[in-house]
């Protein structure tokens, strides 16, 4: 069922992502399309390349694949904070180029994935412990705040889903509630400092902490900014859609949102699919949450069940996050809608976590299978019956 899920997620991309990128054709390329619609064939092919991988390793795996891992992403992390880059003065280094290969990867992707991971193998281990607050600091919080200080100066909306999924996390795998309450206190503590350091020095460091304001008092008031402009056009898709949509590759507002084809591409897909074509696109989300609650409840260790959680959840709430921005329900943030809009870095992490998703569900066939070859034959036909 996951698989048919994401397969017909990946099939629809296709034509909003090939009817969206006619913006970059011209605005940034030739005017031909095609190419994007190669570039995200070969995306799709690659992430289902991973997904066939990943799920053929068994999942116990990953508690010491994330222990290695993640020293690695502290390091991708820091390098990609130390570029540099900025945007009209503000902290734009979310991107690290690949030597050799010439294209760009967001490591802050690819850390929150090995952090949930993290944090699940943690959790696994002191399920059956009492928890204490002191105890866990150590092992478990600082690791949590050194990834999410690294992200949070180039990428707030991408560093709060990663708190909010693992204060989720944390709460499913018996963390207590007055424990997650100090530790709710303590990340907002840390970020009125940032944001008072940033204040204070600007110079110091390159930040978006003037870009976080804008967004959020634009959400608040009606106030002319970019945000504004693509929200307004945002809307516009969606209110020309109706019920029924203009058609593929017909709509109209993609030649003016600048993230026609990935941050608003849900809004084209309402505008060239209607009403039905969003509904059909959330039936399947919700279809693949429940898919992953049912393999989470099925697993055979409190490590697949908080695994399962811990990386299929953040998946089902970023398209959420995506359409909720569409339809201005939350600020602007940035988040890509899994497996529908372009970009590699966000199709391959999250190919990766559906990978790890099928590897429990493998691992549970495989038992299940196993016990009904032990079983004789007339026991078989028995429990059938």
């Amino acid at each position: 069922m996951i698989w048919a899920i994401v397969a017909l997620l990946a099939i629809f991309s296709f034509l909003p992502v090939y009817s969206a990128a006619s913006n970059l054709a011209y605005t940034y390329g030739d005017g031909q399309t095609f190419s994007y619609f190669i570039k995200h064939f070969v995306h799709l092919f690659l992430g289902f390349s991973i997904i066939y991988a990943i799920h053929r390793i068994p999942y116990r795996y990953f508690k010491g694949l994330s222990m290695v891992m993640f020293p690695v992403v502290l390091i991708l992390l820091l390098v990609t904070l130390l570029q540099g880059t900025t945007i009209d003065g503000a902290n734009a280094s979310r991107w690290i180029r690949v030597p050799f290969v010439g294209f760009t990867f967001q490591t802050s992707t690819l850390a929150a994935l090995v952090l949930m991971v993290f944090v699940a193998r943690y959790l696994s281990k002191i399920f059956e412990q009492e928890i204490s607050f002191k105890s866990s600091i150590m092992p478990l919080w600082l690791p949590v705040f050194v990834v999410l200080i690294l992200i949070l100066p180039a990428n707030f909306s991408t560093t709060a889903i990663i708190f909010t999924m693992i204060l989720v996390l944390a709460f499913l795998g018996g963390y207590p509630l007055k424990y997650l309450a100090a530790i709710v206190g303590s990340g907002l503590l840390v970020l009125s400092f940032f944001v008072l350091i940033a204040k204070a020095f600007p110079d110091a460091m390159p930040n978006r902490v003037d870009t976080w304001g804008s967004r959020i008092a634009n959400f608040m008031d009606d106030r002319d900014s970019e945000e504004d402009y693509q929200i307004e056009k945002a809307k516009i898709a969606i209110a020309t859609g109706s019920l029924y949509g203009l058609g593929p590759g017909k709509s109209v507002q993609k030649n003016f949102l600048p993230q026609s084809s990935s941050d608003f591409i849900f809004a084209i897909i309402i505008e060239e699919y209607g009403l039905l074509g969003g509904l059909f696109l959330l039936v399947l989300y919700l279809l693949l949450l429940f898919r992953i609650v049912v393999v989470a409840q099925k697993a055979e260790t409190v490590f697949g069940k908080l695994l399962t959680i811990g990386v299929g959840l953040p998946i089902i709430f970023q398209a959420l996050i995506n359409m909720g921005v569409a339809v201005e329900l939350f600020p602007v943030t940035g988040q890509t809608l899994p497996l529908i809009s372009s970009g590699g870095t966000s199709i391959w992490v999250t190919c990766l976590g559906i990978g790890i998703i099928l590897s429990v569900s493998a691992k549970r066939e495989e038992i299940r299978n196993q016990s009904e070859d032990e079983q004789h034959p007339l026991e078989i036909l028995s429990e059938a019956l």
